[in-house]
């Protein structure tokens, strides 16, 4: 019988019909609490033939110890950062993903964010929850402009919310969807650092890769307008915490909204944790009952689709032939 190990755990948590999809297989399943090191990722593999993974940090040693038996490894969203693509790729491991399932749910955190800040908002609910009735003067969204960098899908969904709340987006991505900016009316920013001197809010959807990391540092948030609020529903790492730390102490940016940090979860004297002018959410951007199902059915339909030998709904490494087996 296939062993399947499964690690995410709002897979596990939220009820759906991916449960009884991957229960109707008959195939032994193992479950884990992730997002697992690699320490953790180790000790568990080694007798499974599929693998539904998070954010679980699979590196090459992992995947030698995994094989040859592992002969699936379905990842349940769309960042493989944590992931040797090169290795699986090189041990003939199909790496499945489910793009398309989590963008409308990250793009409305993005604007919880924003609003948490621009609103005083965990300030005020503070202050009612201890009995208080302190208050502070916010900022309105209206007539701001928010510079998205990364306009794949949650990009756009960033944009068309942004129009709605009457501010005026601007865009930067190496790969440009003309016919979406057109239909939208969104300018495309001529680099990164045109983005940086424009927008009053920058929010942050581009993958995390060796060119984006540190990409806002203090080099950077020196091209920004002063009082730049930042906004990070990507990679941790793509911020770099001791420079944004500072920013936000001195000011020049005046706030951070963040649901990823450099170290998942932080250690209790993160030093982003604490500060007033952040807020930080523990990587539930696209932790709603809606896209959970949707990754999760499409993380289940992958994995079972391989293991059948039949094509798969999205692979990172298509060059990677599917072997049926079972």
């Amino acid at each position: 019988m296939p062993r399947i190990l499964l690690t995410t755990t709002s897979f596990q948590d939220t009820p759906g019909d991916h449960h009884k999809k991957l229960a109707d297989t008959g195939w032994e399943l193992v479950t884990a609490r992730g997002p697992l090191s690699e320490a953790d990722t180790l000790a568990l593999v080694g007798e499974f033939d599929g693998y539904i993974c998070g954010d679980d940090c699979i590196t090459r040693a992992v995947l030698e110890k995994a094989r040859p038996r592992l002969k699936v490894l379905s990842k349940y969203g769309i960042g493989v950062d944590k992931i040797d693509v090169k290795a699986c790729t090189e041990f003939g491991i199909p790496l499945l993903f489910t793009p398309g399932v989590n963008h409308t749910t990250v793009a409305e955190h993005t604007f919880l964010l924003l609003l948490a800040l621009e609103k005083n908002f965990l300030f005020h609910t503070d202050s009612t929850r201890s009995g208080g009735w302190k208050r502070q003067t916010g900022h309105e969204l209206l007539d701001k402009t928010i510079g998205i960098v990364g306009m794949g899908r949650i990009g756009k969904e960033v944009a068309i919310r942004a129009k709605a709340f009457g501010m005026h987006p601007i865009g930067y991505d190496v790969y440009w969807d003309e016919a979406f900016a057109k239909e939208h009316g969104i300018p495309r920013a001529t680099s990164i650092d045109d983005v940086f001197r424009q927008a009053d809010y920058i929010s942050l959807h581009t993958n995390l890769t060796p060119e984006t990391r540190d990409l806002v540092r203090a080099e950077t948030i020196a091209k920004m307008k002063p009082g730049v609020i930042i906004l990070n529903c990507a990679r941790g790492e793509i911020v770099n915490t001791a420079d944004i730390a500072a920013a936000l102490h001195s000011g020049r940016v005046r706030g951070y909204g963040t649901d990823v940090l450099d170290e998942e979860p932080p250690r209790a004297d993160h030093p982003l944790t604490k500060l007033p002018n952040c807020v930080v959410t523990p990587h539930i951007g696209s932790r709603t009952h809606e896209s959970v199902q949707r990754q999760a059915l499409a993380a289940v339909t992958n994995l079972i689709n391989a293991m059948r030998g039949e094509k798969p709904l999205a692979q990172v490494n298509p060059e990677v032939p599917i072997t049926k087996v079972v």
